[in-house]
């Protein structure tokens, strides 16, 4: 059953703060097209509030409250966010499901995710206090250096809304790891869940200011923070429009970015797939989280001789596919985030139709469905490479077919992409699985598999997919400086200048 949306504020300086000029944001349910609460929309005022209080908690006692207490210190808070959040995991599912149309079952396995994440970042956090001052040999004796590894100061998030929380906690996990302090700001179309993550940390006692969450408009909150001098760092995820704005702000304050953006990944099925599993792979890849991942491996490429048969298993798969409110028991398909998506996808849909493509299945709303975003699992076939749904991301269930004859014409028509974020390969040969591995152009490489995304793996692309990695030790060194210490041991005169003569 649906739960009602909590009533929120800003959370700023470890409080629940009214925005600036009292503006909020209607939350619509995509299933159904209702507002059902709203979220506070803040402004320049309160990015403001929001770095002025990151500042002050990062330097507060000397940062011995935060940025440099033991990572030990840090991990216990960490941890008790992740037991917070198994303890409300199954509202904060529903929330979720309500505010971004992803079905429940999805949402429940992210919000497992988002506590792993956390409690992973904790391990981390303490493992960094064994490996500072770590030693650098140097081929001078007179000499030694070693290395720290500190905070790299306010960092401004901003994170999108096919994993509101999980997206969020990719990001907010390592940087409070590291001893970093931050500004949360979650994209407009679903923050539900993370304003509840400020109500955890305000259970937990986390100090003030450590983490802020502003929400609201990308215009009025997103970029006053990605250009606010006194944010160190700023790590995004979202189009590759926008991040291309973000880059031009941090450019100008030679602030480091790390961007995770747009995808039109690949999956490549070889003639010898079993393929049965080869096409549940091939549907989940594509229209797991209602088809909005970055990641989607949105074209399928089928080797010629299996592709008549794998688009009619495909078909009768995808047609058993439940599409449905997301709360109902047994959803796979939920409805897109907002009207603007859907319209935006309708679109992509009619002009694959315009320039010759053949819809195979889908593409217009379920008959059974008369409210709601709802769009049907899509499989456009008769694509050419000079096609827009070829070339452009969807961000919604549309899978694009093109076949191949030769591995080599696969990989050509595989790195056919400005993205390079994801690819994925097929096939019983696994000594060809890893020649595609190597030969596809991206940051991620699923074989004989699509999607599956682990916090322990680095996370992140190539091309106009951005760069920087999230997850793993890589995402947690994204908001670590490392500094170097040399210190001259030797008793003697340095004697690089002669000394005065002594009267």
């Amino acid at each position: 059953m649906a739960i009602p949306i909590p009533h929120r504020q800003l959370f700023i300086d470890g409080e629940w703060k009214e925005p600036a000029k009292g503006k909020r944001i209607p939350i619509i349910n995509p299933a159904n097209e209702t507002v059902i609460g709203d979220i506070p929309a803040a402004t320049v005022e309160d990015v403001e509030l929001a770095v002025e209080a990151a500042r002050r908690a990062f330097y507060r006692n000397g940062g011995r409250e935060w940025a440099r207490a033991s990572g030990a210190t840090r991990a216990k808070y960490l941890r008790s966010i992740a037991s917070k959040i198994r303890e409300r995991a199954s509202e904060l599912a529903k929330l979720e499901a309500l505010d971004s149309g992803k079905p429940l079952d999805e949402t429940t396995w992210d919000l497992d995710d988002v506590a792993s994440c956390f409690e992973y970042y904790a391990d981390l956090a303490e493992s960094l206090d064994g490996k500072q001052r770590t030693p650098v040999s140097v081929p001078l004796q007179t000499f030694k250096s070693y290395v720290i590894k500190e905070p790299i100061g306010v960092v401004g998030l901003i994170t999108p809304w096919n994993y509101p929380l999980l997206m969020a906690t990719w990001k907010v996990a390592p940087a409070l790891a590291a001893g970093c302090t931050a500004v949360l700001k979650p994209s407009e179309l679903a923050s539900v869940t993370c304003l509840e993550l400020a109500e955890v940390c305000k259970e937990v006692e986390l100090p003030p200011g450590v983490l802020n969450i502003i929400t609201g408009l990308g215009s009025e909150a997103g970029a006053p923070l990605a250009s606010h001098p006194l944010v160190d760092k700023i790590a995004f995820t979202g189009s590759t429009e926008t991040g291309r704005k973000i880059m031009t702000a941090a450019a100008q304050l030679t602030k480091p970015v790390s961007l995770e953006l747009g995808g039109k990944s690949p999956l490549l099925v070889f003639e010898d797939v079993d393929i049965e599993k080869a096409v549940e792979w091939a549907i989940f890849g594509c229209f797991w989280t209602n088809g909005q991942i970055c990641s989607a491996t949105s074209r399928l490429l089928l080797q010629e001789s299996i592709a008549g048969e794998f688009l009619d298993r495909l078909v009768a798969w995808v047609k058993n596919i439940k599409v449905s409110d997301p709360l109902e028991e047994g959803c796979r398909l939920g409805p897109v985030v907002s009207e603007g998506q859907y319209e935006k996808i309708k679109k992509f849909i009619s002009t694959a139709r315009s320039e010759g493509a053949t819809i195979l299945f889908g593409g217009s709303r379920p008959k059974h469905l008369e409210k709601g975003y709802f769009i049907e699992p899509t499989v456009i076939r008769d694509v050419n490479t000079s096609m827009q749904i070829w070339r452009e991301e969807v961000f919604g269930p549309v899978l694009c077919v093109k076949t191949f004859r030769t591995e080599e014409e696969a990989i050509e028509l595989a790195n056919d992409s400005q993205y390079g974020l994801a690819g994925a390969v097929i096939s019983k040969d696994l000594e060809r699985c890893n020649r595609i591995a190597e030969a596809i152009q991206a940051g991620i490489i699923w074989i004989n598999c699509s999607q599956p995304t682990f916090c322990q793996a680095p996370w992140g692309g190539t091309k106009r997919s951005g760069f920087g990695r999230e997850l793993g030790q890589w995402g947690f060194d994204n908001y670590l400086s490392v500094k170097q210490v040399t210190q001259y041991v030797s008793e003697d005169q340095w004697g690089w200048y002669s000394s005065p003569s002594k009267l």
